[in-house]
């Protein structure tokens, strides 16, 4: 893999992470503002699946990044 793809490939990897959890922040506040507090909770805890696909993005950078360097 060239080194071109690899940095791509990583700040594509970067910027997801910065913006799912941000979504569900806007979700859960939209519907807290519209009356149902209840809803925001259920979608602030959406965070937890969030947390683990973050993971799942660092390792797959990582691994990305291992392979350019060979």
């Amino acid at each position: 893999m060239d080194a071109h793809t690899v940095e791509f490939t990583i700040k594509v990897y970067f910027k997801q992470m910065r913006e799912q959890p941000a979504g569900t922040a806007r979700a859960a506040e939209a519907c807290a503002d519209a009356g149902n507090v209840e809803k925001g909770i259920d979608v602030a805890l959406d965070v937890e699946e969030l947390v683990c696909e973050v993971n799942t993005f660092v390792n797959a950078a990582g691994t990305i990044n291992r392979l350019g360097k060979t």
